[in-house]
């Protein structure tokens, strides 16, 4: 029976800290993603019609990726390890502010990537958000 309350204990402590990441990561892409990703994040922020590349329609993110979520692109696309010049500059405009504390996120093989704390936050928000 105490193993089993910690067990509970665990996966509540690890649900709020998901909740607080999600939290943050919505936050995060309202201040920084919501201008050309748009509020609702299809695609239609208020800079997409200056972009020469149309910003993704990010609810559609595991649905073209055969209902899987694309972590590793999405990760190095936030950080810039996999750069989209769509506007003059690689996206994401913010990149240094993205910087910061290392974590460590596991693909679906299980493998690790590394990537800062703000953009693991915000690669949960958009996991979250997936249909």
């Amino acid at each position: 029976m105490k193993r089993l309350l910690g067990v509970l204990a665990i996966s509540m402590m690890a649900g709020a800290l998901a909740a607080d990441e999600i939290k943050d990561g919505e936050a995060l892409y309202l201040t920084h993603c919501a201008t050309c990703h748009g509020i609702d994040m299809d695609g239609n922020g208020p800079m997409s019609g200056v972009l020469m590349i149309k910003p993704d329609d990010l609810l559609r993110l595991s649905a073209g990726n055969g209902g899987e979520f694309p972590l590793v692109r999405v990760i190095k696309r936030i950080d810039g390890r996999d750069p989209l010049v769509s506007h003059g500059s690689p996206m994401p405009v913010y990149g240094d502010f993205f910087e910061g504390q290392d974590v460590a996120l596991k693909t679906a093989s299980g493998q690790p990537i590394m990537t800062s704390k703000p953009v693991a936050d915000l690669v949960a928000y958009l996991q979250s958000v997936q249909p």
